[in-house]
C-alpha cells in the first residue's frame, strides 16, 4: 500500500521580468534553500530529486545534471520532467508518486526558468510538427486567442467579462510580495489595452518572468520530524490527451467536451476525494490560467458552475477574495509566468494557504485547496490538497 504524502517546505524566489544577477543554477538555489530552512532540513536529509523547465526555450541540454550546484542534486537520484506549462504540476506530482512509492521519504521538487535568456515565442512554434502545426501556429497568444473565439461564439461571452478575470488577477497580485507584475489594473485599462491577437489584449496576457520555485515532500513516515504542519495531497491526476495543436478542438467539434482533458482529469481526481461540488467544497484554489478568457472556460471545466455560467459568477465576485471560493490570491500566472516553476507555484501557494502561512493574501480558515497545472496541448494536471491527513493513499 502507498504512503500518504505531505508538503513540509516551501521555497519561492521573487518572480522578476529578469534576474541579471545570477545564473540558473543559482536562481534554482534560492528556492531550494529556502525550502529546505522552511522544512528544518539539509540537503543530507533530501532522498531524490525531481527537477523542470522548459530547456529548449533556454537552449540548455540535461538540466537535471547541469543543475546539481544549485539544486543540492549531487550522488542523489535525479528526474527530470518537462512538459510545457504543466511542467510545475507534472514535477509536482512526479515528486509526490516518488514518496508515495515508499522508496523515498524525502524529495525536492523545483521547477525554475529564466525567460529573460530564452525565445519563448521561437521554441514553442519550433516544437510542434512542422507539416500540420507550425506554418498556422503563431505561438501561445495564437493559441489562446483561437480557445477564446471558440468560446465567446459558444457561450456569448464578451471581451469585458474576461477582463473582470484580468481585473482581480491584477489586484489580488498586490498582495502578494513574489509577484512580478503589481499593477492596479481597470476594466477600461483592460479593454483599451493593445489587440496581441484578437480578442486576446496586452492586458489579459501573462508577463514572461524569472523564477524559481522548491516544495519538499515528505513520508508519512517521517512528518513529524519537521517544525511546519503539514499541507497533506489528498489526490492528484493528470491528462496529457493530444499531440497536435489542433486535436482539442476536433475533440470540441466532435462533442467529446467542452474541455476533454480538464474535464477528466478534474473528475478523476474528485472521485478520489470525494468532490461533488467544487463551488461548494473547495475553500480556495489556484488555477493555472495563462490569460483572462481562461478565467471563463477553465472554471466551467472543472465543475464550478455549468458552460457558459462563469462570467455571471465572475461579474458577481464569487472568485474574488471574500468571495465564496477565492481564485488565485497570489495573483496568479497572469502576475507571474517563470514557465517551468508556474504550476508548482500553484501548488506552493495552496500548502501556504492550507498552513495558514499566505500572509496578506490569506484565506480564512483553509481546509481544501485546488491546485491546477496547463500545457502543451490543452494537457491538464490538477491536485487537491488538504489540512486533514488522508485516510488512505490515492493516486
Amino acid at each position: 500500500m502507498g504512503k500518504r504524502v505531505a508538503i513540509t517546505g516551501v521555497g519561492m524566489t521573487h518572480q522578476r521580468s529578469a534576474r541579471p544577477d545570477v545564473t540558473g543554477q543559482e536562481l534554482i538555489n534560492e528556492a531550494v534553500r529556502m525550502a529546505l530552512d522552511d522544512a528544518g532540513m539539509t540537503r543530507k536529509d533530501i532522498d531524490a530529486i525531481v527537477i523542470g523547465n522548459m530547456d529548449h526555450f533556454e537552449g540548455i541540454n540535461y538540466v537535471d545534471t547541469w543543475s546539481v550546484d544549485g539544486s543540492g542534486g549531487l550522488m542523489k537520484p535525479i528526474m527530470k520532467l518537462t512538459t510545457g506549462g504543466t511542467t510545475g504540476s507534472t514535477v509536482a506530482m512526479g515528486a509526490y508518486y516518488h514518496v508515495a512509492s515508499g522508496l523515498f521519504d524525502r524529495v525536492l521538487a523545483i521547477g525554475w526558468e529564466k525567460n529573460s535568456e530564452s525565445d519563448t515565442t521561437g521554441a514553442i512554434i519550433t516544437a510542434f510538427d512542422p507539416f500540420w502545426d507550425r506554418p498556422i501556429f503563431a505561438g501561445a497568444v495564437a493559441g489562446l486567442a483561437m480557445e477564446a473565439t471558440a468560446y465567446m461564439q459558444e457561450t456569448g461571452a464578451t471581451e469585458e467579462d474576461a477582463a473582470y478575470v484580468a481585473v482581480r488577477e491584477r489586484t489580488h497580485a498586490l498582495n502578494n510580495p513574489y509577484a512580478h507584475l503589481h499593477i492596479n489594473m481597470t476594466i477600461a485599462d483592460v479593454m483599451n489595452s493593445p489587440y496581441l491577437s484578437w480578442p486576446v489584449k496586452m492586458g489579459d496576457m501573462c508577463p514572461r518572468t524569472d523564477g524559481a520555485c522548491a516544495l519538499v515532500f515528505t513520508s508519512e513516515d517521517a512528518v513529524a520530524d519537521t517544525p511546519r504542519k503539514p499541507a497533506w495531497i489528498l489526490g492528484v491526476a493528470d491528462r496529457h490527451l493530444w499531440a497536435y495543436t489542433s486535436d482539442p478542438y476536433l475533440d470540441f467539434k466532435t462533442g467529446e467536451g467542452w474541455f476533454p482533458a480538464m474535464q477528466k482529469s478534474s473528475q478523476d481526481v474528485y472521485d478520489k476525494v470525494g468532490i461533488t461540488d467544487p463551488l461548494e467544497q473547495f475553500d480556495v484554489a489556484e488555477l493555472y490560467l495563462p490569460y483572462s478568457f481562461a478565467g471563463l472556460r477553465y472554471m466551467e471545466s472543472l465543475g464550478f458552475c455549468a458552460k457558459g455560467g462563469a462570467p455571471e459568477l465572475t461579474r458577481a465576485g464569487t472568485f474574488d477574495m471574500g468571495g465564496k471560493c477565492p481564485v488565485n490570491p497570489s495573483g496568479g500566472v497572469m502576475s507571474s509566468n517563470a514557465i517551468g516553476a508556474t504550476a508548482l507555484i500553484r501548488v506552493a501557494e495552496c500548502a501556504w494557504q492550507i498552513q495558514g502561512r499566505a500572509g496578506e493574501r490569506q484565506v480564512p480558515d483553509v481546509k481544501l485547496a485546488l491546485a491546477t497545472g496547463f500545457g502543451g496541448c490543452f494537457w491538464s494536471d490538477v491536485l487537491v490538497l488538504g489540512k486533514e491527513k488522508p485516510e488512505k493513499a490515492r493516486g
